[in-house]
């Protein structure tokens, strides 16, 4: 259903109501108001229209492709660091070995940066989540920065 422009559909739905009210057929609405005969009639027995419904998932190019590079992600773990895949390895790898001529670089960049933590995390190499709480109440100055120190020989209170 598409809305007029500068309306929500709520006010839609309440200017077919009150429309209604006033007698007019239901031919009348759908012309006055730009909509179909769907619409009139869920203003109609409702004055709240239905939320709009999530759009389903649609998958991504990359998607024939995650298992493998999530072998190479893996196999990295105990790789030494300097062999380990970068996202330009991983890309050229999928081209010559699996012909993935529909994944585009980035597309490979952003799933590694990703996938490449959540192995790790997985794998028991790196800490899940990083938190440190604050240690001062908010509004109390921290000695140790720099500008906050008194100048040496200053008395506190003279500017």
């Amino acid at each position: 259903m598409s809305v007029p422009a500068g309306r929500s559909r709520v006010d839609l739905y309440s200017a077919i109501r009150r429309d209604a009210r006033a007698g007019m057929s239901n031919r009348a609405l759908q012309r006055k108001h730009g909509v179909g005969y769907r619409t009139v009639a869920a203003a109609q027995a409702s004055a709240w229209p239905e939320p709009r419904k999530p759009q389903p998932k649609r998958g991504s190019r990359i998607d024939p492709h995650r298992g493998v590079i999530d072998s190479w992600l893996r196999d990295d773990l105990d790789a030494p660091r300097k062999q380990r895949h970068t996202d330009k390895r991983i890309f050229d790898r999928l081209l010559d070995e699996h012909d993935a001529h529909e994944v585009s670089y980035g597309m490979v960049q952003d799933y590694v940066a990703t996938r490449r933590r959540e192995i790790r995390i997985e794998a028991g190499r790196e800490p899940a989540a990083v938190f440190i709480p604050q240690k001062h109440l908010p509004g109390i100055r921290l000695r140790s920065q720099p500008e906050h120190r008194p100048r040496r020989g200053a008395h506190p209170c003279q500017g």
